[in-house]
């Protein structure tokens, strides 16, 4: 008997226990919602609408800032809805305590993807466009500060005519717009943006950004007597389109400076390219060629020009495509010879003399060197470009394969190759100067190191290699040899 009554109440504790877990269970669930910041739990919050309301009403100050009627939760704030038992439940505003200082609030605005276009380097090797992401408020700022960085490399007025339509048709000679676009891809898309990134509010403020890649103040200079667009522009690693680009109230480089007139000569770095694809006829000259005769009569420091070489006329229709303003490729669609050039007709004489060569053949004139190419299409100038020096004029238009010439007679120093020039020549003219031709065609090298040359001589065959967006060569005249303390020289000062 007295195991039993020890039983008995053992199994009615074992009751009392299971009526009060029981009683614990039935209780009624509550829907809460868990805040997340940076996948940390903050707690429970019963209302997440009370947390939004709560922290727009706190935040005055970043409504004020950017002008925008709402305040909105941080990027990395998550909340999720929940069914819980739990009664510990923090108020919205111990949350927004712990969430304040840590992770920024959000304001409703657009993030910008500006796509970044694959570029060859200066050897050659591709380099991986970066992708540039901006924020702003307002989508049509965004569009209008677009459409102003693209005016500031088409004149407004081609521009407008391209845009309405009303561009004249060629009759005999000129040019129309075919297409303006922006190379890179550009997406656009509606989000809240954390306060703590760079948000554009205005146009002026994109658009420099997109002209310079930066808002900060550009470097400026003060005009001194006697400047000029050019000279500004040259002292200062600018091309005059990239002085007039930053400078809008200028016209052209023959607009007048006034002396301490402060003018921007920061270096233009466009987020996004422009390009610009025309139809163009003209009328241009021909080059002439010329042929050498000898005379074993005569010294070998003689020569005389018995038939002056006259440059023909011909017809060209072609497709000019412009980056940034800059013309970067030609593409031949017909040419029509309208008169035909007269060959140039030099003597010289091969009777030896007592030279021992080296320096000592005569610096010809301006106007007594060679044309290079079998058309005159410069697309790319002599000078400063993106900050920095473009030591060549780029001739392109003639075609794939076309005959490259011998500027003047001499001694070929350089047949070979080069990632950035490519299949290359250089030729010593015995006088302190010498010329290159850059971007040949693959097996249109036609000299070798060694050779004797003439004015006039087909060396190569235009091309593309190395670091070249197009069909071109890249002629250049140095004072000393290339890149061996020669200086470079504006090859135009020589024609």
């Amino acid at each position: 008997m007295k195991r039993l009554k020890l039983f008995i109440p053992f199994f009615l504790l074992g009751t009392v226990f299971l009526t009060v877990g029981f009683s614990k269970i039935s209780l009624t669930p509550n829907t809460v919602y868990h805040v997340y910041l940076k996948g940390k739990s903050l707690g429970l919050i019963s209302s997440k609408k009370q947390l939004e309301d709560y922290i727009d009403k706190k935040q005055q100050e970043i409504k004020d800032k950017y002008k925008v009627s709402k305040v909105y939760l941080p990027e990395e704030l998550d909340i999720v809805k929940e069914i819980t038992y739990s009664k510990n439940i923090k108020t919205v505003e111990e949350i927004y305590d712990e969430i304040k200082d840590i992770s920024p609030f959000t304001i409703s605005g657009y993030m910008i993807k500006i796509k970044g276009v694959d570029t060859i380097d200066t050897n050659g090797k591709t380099v991986k466009g970066t992708t540039k992401i901006i924020y702003c408020l307002d989508k049509k700022m965004f569009e209008d500060a677009i459409e102003k960085t693209v005016k500031l490399f088409i004149p407004e007025s081609l521009y407008e005519a391209y845009a309405n339509d009303t561009q004249e048709e060629i009759e005999d000679t000129g040019s129309i717009v075919k297409n303006i676009y922006i190379e890179n891809k550009i997406t656009i898309k509606k989000q809240n943006i954390p306060i703590d990134k760079t948000i554009f509010q205005t146009e002026e403020d994109i658009t420099k950004y997109l002209l310079f890649g930066t808002t900060e103040k550009q470097a400026t200079y003060i005009v001194q007597k006697g400047d000029t667009i050019a000279t500004v522009s040259s002292n200062n690693k600018l091309s005059t389109e990239e002085f007039l680009i930053a400078n809008t109230n200028f016209t052209d480089e023959n607009s007048l400076l006034s002396p301490g007139q402060e003018v921007n000569i920061g270096i233009i770095k466009p987020q996004f390219n422009v390009i610009e694809d025309d139809y163009v006829v003209l009328r241009q000259e021909k080059n002439f060629t010329t042929e050498t005769r000898y005379d074993n009569s005569k010294y070998t420091d003689y020569s005389e020009t018995i038939q002056a070489g006259i440059k023909g006329e011909e017809k060209v229709t072609q497709r000019v495509l412009k980056k940034n303003g800059e013309t970067v490729d030609y593409q031949p669609i017909s040419t029509e010879t309208l008169k035909e050039p007269v060959t140039e007709i030099i003597v010289k004489g091969t009777k030896p003399t007592t030279f021992s060569g080296g320096y000592g053949a005569p610096v010809p004139t301006k106007g007594q060197w060679g044309w290079p190419a079998t058309c005159s299409n410069i697309t790319s100038p002599f000078g400063w470009r993106w900050g920095v020096l473009h030591d060549g004029t780029d001739i392109a238009g003639c075609g794939y394969g076309s005959n490259i010439f011998a500027a003047q007679a001499g001694t070929v120093v350089q047949s070979s190759v080069k990632q950035d020039n490519g299949q290359f020549i250089t030729i010593d003219h015995h006088n302190g100067y010498y010329s290159m031709y850059a971007h040949l065609c693959n097996g249109c090298r036609y000299v070798k190191v060694g050779d004797q040359v003439e004015k006039g001589q087909v060396i190569g065959g235009m091309g593309m290699t190395g670091a070249a967006s197009g069909i071109h060569v890249h002629f250049a005249i140095w004072y000393g040899y290339p890149y061996r303390g020669g200086v470079a020289q504006n090859a135009m000062n020589f024609y």
